[in-house]
């Protein structure tokens, strides 16, 4: 029985120390990218003595940032299917608008504020590495917010709702990431940035961009060529 308590208890403090280096780096990796923070930096940030600390309970720098990309985009991918499954159970949705809230608001209620621009530094920076580090399996629900919006703009082509959808991801991800880097800076008031009013503003411009009517001259529509097909991330 005692051995078994202390395995418990040590089986704890590892999943601490392991929680608080990923909490470190998260942030570390947010506001100077992966490849401006090394190792040892995030050890010493994480309180920890032993600076293999991560290559101890990770294996490696890039095991951990892919762990941080994991474990964000697990926690928007059931956010999103629970609440597409409760809204289709009811026959919906049946606007632009509710697409657009089930795509942002779960990552509003990220517990990390740091997720967001970590991830969007991380895919400009690393995105073949991005892209092999998200497991289809989540980012399931991502793809069935699309296939509604393609359902709720018939007056796009299949070309031009995946261009939308590429304006939208980037729209998403740029916006949230100077939200979240302004809240983060504790320094001064960001006023704007900290407003409900400004956050409504920016769903409805998300509508506004993807359902907008396309005034294209049929020339441009036929050099459009084949449908784009550019993965998401997490985020957009």
């Amino acid at each position: 029985m005692v051995r078994l308590q202390l395995a418990k208890a040590d089986d704890a403090m590892r999943g601490n120390a392991a929680d608080q280096i990923k909490q470190v780096a998260m942030r570390l990796f947010a506001q100077r990218g992966v490849d401006g923070v090394t190792v040892r930096e995030i050890a010493a940030a994480a309180g920890q003595k032993n600076h293999g600390a991560v290559g101890y309970y990770f294996g490696s720098k890039e095991a951990l940032v892919r762990a941080l990309v994991m474990d964000g985009a697990m926690a928007l991918d059931r956010a999103r299917n629970d609440t597409l499954d409760a809204i289709e159970a009811q026959g919906g949705p049946a606007t632009i608008r509710v697409v657009i809230d089930i795509l942002v608001r779960p990552v509003l209620a990220l517990p990390d504020d740091h997720y967001v621009p970590f991830v969007v530094i991380f895919a400009m920076t690393h995105r073949d590495m991005m892209l092999d580090a998200i497991d289809p399996a989540w980012n399931r629900a991502y793809g069935r917010c699309l296939d509604h919006l393609r359902r709720l703009t018939p007056h796009l082509t299949p070309a031009l709702q995946n261009q939308r959808f590429v304006f939208m991801g980037a729209y998403i991800s740029a916006i949230l990431s100077a939200r979240q880097r302004a809240l983060a800076d504790h320094s001064r008031d960001h006023p704007m940035w900290g407003s409900d009013v400004s956050l409504e503003h920016f769903l409805q411009s998300l509508v506004a961009l993807v359902s907008a009517p396309v005034d294209l001259p049929p020339a441009m529509l036929a050099d459009m060529g084949q449908p784009i097909h550019d993965p998401p991330g997490p985020v957009g």
